[in-house]
Formats: structure tokens, C-alpha cells, sequence
């Protein structure tokens, strides 16, 4: 039984994987090898950084084709991280517009750079720190997870989704309402960094191990 947090030159690999290995028993690999992503009992996409860089990094890695398999296929738990989740959306925003590999509908949005909070106060961008999330949909990622839990993120772009049924989570900062975690069937995304995120987020990615879409 093996999770493969896929490596193509992107994300917080390191960090990932041992809370991977932190919540769960089996054994977790960062790896390019196909064939070793391919044999995985479940798969990590992370991300960091500029969308069009990691875009362009999984191509030149060779493996965006697979990643986009293993995500038309659905027999296996699939989970995205910050960046790792705005690639499953159709275009982002950033650079002029980005192509991303187009499995959920929706675009990559960046946060006005003109925002306030209640008391008039200017609100940073890229968002930083610990926010609120609203659980929208019940899914078993959210299990023993409350409602309104925080969670960390480090992002100037978010996700909208198009369709309501692919949004599990919302965090709200400024005037824009982020859908900071997405799924369809096997695969479940967020924005939020679950390996930085305390007992919530260690407990999010424990159910991803124990997850049977």
C-alpha cells in the first residue's frame, strides 16, 4: 500500500509526505517514475509557486498525460494541494491565462489588490495566514473535521468553480468567496495547506488514507 506524492519539481514535497507518513501506515514515496505512480494505492498532487511554471514543469516532467488518466479514470483517491488544486480547473487568470488540465470546469481568479476589511483596513494579497473554512457539501475528507474549522494558506489566486456540486469548501477574504476545496468522484482538492495546518489539517489528510471513494 503506497502514496505517491508525485514529484515534478513543484510543491512542498518533503512537508506532504511526512505528515502523510505522520497519519497513516503505508508507505509513501515522492516520485516521477510512472510506473511507481501508476501502482500507488493513492496519489498527492502538490503545488507552489506560478501556475504556468507548474503547468509547464508536469509537461517537461512527462507526466501531466498521466495525471490527467488517473484523473479521467477514478479508481484510485487523488488529493491536490494549493496550486496542485487550481490546476484541475480549466484556464487561471495569472500570466495573461494559463491552461490548466481542465477535469473540474471553473477559472483561477486573483484577489482585487484593492480590499479592506470591516474596520477599513487594507487587506494583504497574496492571503496569508489562518482562515475560516465552511464546510459546503458533507464529505469523509470533512469527517471529525467542525465546521468553521482554520486552516493555513499562502495564495494571491483562487478558485470559482462553475458548478456547486464540485465545491465542498468556501473561505471568504475581502469581497471574493474562494471555493477552496473541490472534488468529483475520487479526488479531492484544496487551497489551504493541510501539512501546515495543525491537528485540523492532519486530520484531513488521516482521512484521505482511510478514504474508499
Amino acid at each position: 500500500m503506497t502514496i505517491a506524492v508525485i514529484d515534478y519539481g513543484m510543491g512542498n514535497l518533503h512537508s506532504v509526505a511526512k505528515a502523510l507518513e505522520h497519519v497513516g501506515e503505508e508507505r509513501v514515496t515522492i516520485t516521477r517514475d510512472p510506473r511507481a505512480i501508476k501502482g500507488a494505492t493513492r496519489v498527492v498532487l502538490p503545488g507552489q509557486g506560478a501556475i504556468r511554471d507548474c503547468m509547464s514543469e508536469l509537461e517537461r516532467a512527462e507526466l501531466k498525460g498521466l495525471v490527467n488518466t488517473l484523473l479521467a479514470d477514478g479508481d484510485k483517491p487523488f488529493l491536490g494541494i494549493c496550486v496542485g488544486q487550481q490546476m484541475l480547473m480549466t484556464r487561471s487568470e495569472e500570466n495573461g491565462g494559463v491552461r490548466c488540465l481542465n477535469y473540474l470546469p471553473g477559472s483561477v481568479k486573483h484577489f482585487a489588490t484593492d480590499m479592506t476589511d470591516a474596520d477599513g483596513q487594507r487587506l494583504k494579497v497574496p492571503h496569508m495566514g489562518w482562515n475560516r473554512v465552511d464546510q459546503t457539501h458533507m464529505h469523509p475528507l470533512w469527517e471529525g473535521i467542525p465546521a468553521g474549522e482554520r486552516f493555513y494558506f499562502v495564495h494571491s489566486y483562487f478558485v470559482a468553480a462553475e458548478q456547486h456540486a464540485d465545491v465542498f469548501g468556501t473561505t471568504t477574504y475581502g469581497h471574493h468567496t474562494a471555493h477552496i476545496a473541490t472534488g468529483r468522484d475520487a479526488v479531492f482538492a484544496v487551497q489551504f495547506h493541510p501539512e501546515k495546518s495543525a491537528a485540523a489539517g492532519l486530520k484531513l489528510l488521516a482521512n484521505f488514507v482511510e478514504w474508499s471513494p
